[in-house]
């Protein structure tokens, strides 16, 4: 990161919500794949424009062995300007070794005065429902 720690803020007018979907056509648990779609709609709830600069993602398996950290700029190849009372939403899909894990992570988003802030993003299960597991 090209930060300095002073320039970022925690924001929370900007809103984060995550739908989790299990693709099984995608997965094959027999090579210990398994995929799993997220929705993200995030939406600016304050009354400055804001536009999302970069994401940070930790993404953990149920298995235990690794963290795979995933930085880089924007989203799903954009970086959204969000006016006040705007939303982008997007999906992107994550692999796991194991049949659950977690992803968390943050945004990073500049505003039109050049401060950055940094936006959470709580920590949520990727797991398959349990009606698959019969």
């Amino acid at each position: 990161m090209f930060f300095v720690a002073e320039q970022i803020r925690i924001y929370r007018d900007i809103a984060v919500s995550v739908v989790v979907h299990y693709l099984r056509h995608e997965s094959n648990p027999s090579d210990l794949r398994w995929v799993f779609a997220y929705t993200i709609t995030i939406k600016n709830n304050g009354q400055t424009p804001m536009q999302l600069i970069n994401r940070h993602w930790e993404i953990s398996s149920g298995t235990g062995n690794d963290v795979e950290t995933v930085d880089g700029p924007g989203v799903v190849g954009k970086q959204p300007r969000l006016e006040p009372n705007d939303a982008f939403e997007y999906t992107s899909a994550a692999v796991l070794e194991s049949s659950f894990g977690e992803m968390k992570g943050h945004y990073n988003f500049r505003d039109d005065a050049g401060y950055w802030y940094r936006v959470p993003i709580d920590p949520f299960i990727l797991s398959i429902p349990s009606e698959t597991l019969n």
